[in-house]
């Protein structure tokens, strides 16, 4: 059950500096943690000078989640780091933004089982930003590395 201290405690990320200055929040969270949502409204914190979402502050917002995603399913016995990633700019963004982050079950038990063999995974996540029309303004991939820590815990 997603009790309501699960909820608090998910959305307390919302008060790192960097994600509270561009005015990014957690909005919603599944009960596993496998999705998340983020929003962003469009302030004058991070507003470029054409006065639309500072590209900087989108990329901000899809940043950290599909890490912590899999690295609160994967427990403590795993190494997950971010390696790369890309954003492609469709559309100025105006008004409220969203990102939707997810990783499904069935993905996480294949990273998992070909960690445990001992294989070095790189996988590649993606998810769009959407205006509050559903159009898509923005697109961004994250390739991650995972492996399973060694008898020395690293």
């Amino acid at each position: 059950m997603h009790s309501r201290w699960q909820g608090l405690r998910a959305r307390l990320i919302n008060f790192y500096p960097p994600l509270l200055g561009a005015g990014i929040r957690v909005v919603d969270t599944a009960p596993d943690y496998r999705t998340l949502r983020v929003q962003m409204k469009l302030t004058w914190l991070n507003r470029n000078i054409v006065g639309t979402h500072f590209g900087g502050s989108l990329y901000a917002m899809c940043d950290p989640w599909f890490m912590l995603i899999l690295m609160r399913a994967l427990g403590g016995a795993y190494i997950v780091w971010d390696k790369a990633a890309t954003i492609r700019f469709l559309k100025p963004g105006r008004g409220t933004v969203t990102a939707t982050f997810h990783i499904a079950a069935e993905q996480i038990a294949e990273l998992r089982a070909r960690a445990d063999r001992g294989e070095k995974i790189e996988p590649t996540f993606a998810a769009d930003v959407v205006d509050d029309a559903g159009n898509v303004i923005a697109q961004v991939e994250k390739l991650l590395y995972v492996r399973k820590k060694n008898a020395n815990g690293k």
